[in-house]
Parts: C-alpha cells; structure tokens; sequence
C-alpha cells in the first residue's frame, strides 16, 4: 500500500469531521449570499424598472456598445504599446553594455514602482499644459497602461530570455553567431512559448486596469454603464456595476481561452526546453518548473 508523502490518508473520523466542515462551508457561503441578495431586495434593487433598460436593445446601442468600444480600443493600443515597451527594454536589460542597461533598468523600476492611478493622473494634467489644453483622456489611460503594463511586460521577457538553457545559447556562439543574432534567433523564439502565460495574464490585468478611466471621465464601458439609469433612481448604480462586471468577466475568459489556445499552438509547433513563465495575483514567484520574474 502506498503512502502520500504530503499529508496522511484520513481515517473514518477525519473523513467526518471534514464532511462536516464543508457542509459548514457549503451552508455559511450560501447565508453570506442570501444576506447579499436580502439587502439588495430591501433596497429594491430587484425591482422591474430598474432592470428593464438592460433588456432593451436601445440601451446596448447608445450605452453599453460605445463604451466597450472605448473599451477595448484603450485596451488595444495600450496592449501594442506595452508590448513593444517591454521587449525593447526587457531586451535592453539584457545587454552587455552599461550605458544601455542601467538607464533600461531605471526607466522599468520607476515604472513599475509608480501607482497606475497616480501615472494616468499626472499625464492627464501634464498634457494639457504642455500642448494648450484639450481632452487627452485617451492619451492619459493608453500611456500610463503602457509606461506601467510594459515594465512589468520588460521583466517578464527578461525572465524568458534567461529562462532558456545556456547550452542553447553556447551553442549558437559556438558556430559562430553574433549575439544579436543568438538573441533574434536562439534565445527569443525559444522565450516566447515560456513568456506566453505570464504575457496574456499581464494583458488581463491591462484590460482591466482600463476601467480606471472612468475616474478622468474617459468614455469607457463603465462610464457608460453607469449612466444607463437616471440618478433619482435611489442605489441604480448596483445593477449597472453587475451588468458591466459580467462584461468584463465575459472579455477576460475569452482573453484567457485566446492565451490557452496560443499557449498549445506554440507548443505544438516548438519544441521548446524552457519552462513556463508564469504570474499570481501579486509578485511573480519562481516554482518547481517554472521561471520567475526578478
């Protein structure tokens, strides 16, 4: 009979006393949503007349499609930007010269280190008294998602790069290539089936940092969305918040099948000895089989 090495197989009390628990679990979960959806009934967030503008198609075209629109038109360029941003200083930190590192490595830590609020904040009002006034909502958002999206996006093909066996790259000087040629194409092609994970995450996360918008009154999906229901309606924000948060769901699971789905094409397709890359909800951490980003 064989034995887990991690815990010890539970006996017929054990077994009970975890059954019970979970019923517990099972049971406090569903009181903690009952209560939920008992407060927002005794508010009447349940109410006919407040949900029935999100069933017509009036309000989708006027409301809801212009600011997914917005949306996912910050998320793009944003998304272009911060990927060029950070394979260029991702790779500028990975350089043999000083004069190009150091400066890299500033430019991505002060980034990095800024608030993402505070950015978009600050290049909101920069702009306008750089360029003489105008709206550049849109400039604000895009750049401060790509100043701070594309730092972390440098120290992720950082990871990647080094991530990659050094035979490999011994190998290529060994016939002679130059180093930009082992990185263009040794070290990178190998890099990106390992980056994939950690650079679709990071693009999640930039979707949803899009939102922060909102707050310099940039034309977005939740700007839009809570502007659906007059405001005499008491609390008629609730229910524009769970339309749009479900959107947002929605966009990131179709953003993350895309990563899987691309993740299995490149792996397919490349024969790669370099583990995966992967990020958590907070700093990215190193596991068994897995490279970290310093």
């Amino acid at each position: 009979m064989s034995a887990s090495v991690l815990f010890d197989i539970p006996g017929p009390r054990a077994r009970l006393r975890n059954g019970l628990l979970t019923v517990l679990g099972v049971a406090a979960v569903a009181a903690a949503l009952y209560g939920v959806y008992a407060g927002f009934d005794a508010k009447g967030q349940w109410a006919a007349e407040i949900w029935l503008p999100f069933l017509k198609w009036n309000t989708w075209q006027v409301y809801i499609f212009p600011g997914l629109i917005g949306t996912l038109r910050a998320a793009a360029a944003a998304s272009v930007l911060a990927l060029v941003f950070g394979i260029v200083f991702g790779l500028a930190r990975l350089s043999d010269h000083s004069w190009i590192r150091i400066p890299a490595g500033a430019v991505v830590e002060i980034f990095r280190a800024i608030p993402l609020l505070l950015l978009i904040f600050f290049i909101f009002y920069l702009f306008p008294t750089l360029m003489g006034g105008g709206d550049y909502g849109f400039v604000a958002l895009v750049l401060g998602l790509t100043l701070y999206n594309g730092s972390v996006l440098a120290e992720i093909v950082r990871a990647g790069v080094n991530a990659v066996p050094k035979g490999q790259a011994e190998a290529a000087y060994a016939v002679g290539m130059r180093k930009n040629q082992v990185m263009r194409l040794v070290l990178v092609p190998q890099a990106v089936t390992a980056m994939m994970p950690a650079i679709v995450s990071q693009l999640v996360v930039l979707l949803k940092d899009t939102a922060l918008g909102y707050i310099i009154a940039y034309v977005d999906l939740l700007n839009t969305g809570f502007n659906i229901l007059p405001a005499a309606i008491f609390g008629a924000l609730i229910p524009a918040a769970i339309v749009v948060g479900v959107i947002y769901v929605a966009l990131n699971m179709a953003l993350s099948f895309l990563a899987t789905w691309l993740e299995r094409r490149s792996r397919r397709s490349r024969r790669s000895t370099t583990p995966p890359i992967t990020t958590g909800p907070g700093p990215i951490e190193s596991g068994v089989g897995s490279a970290a980003v310093p």
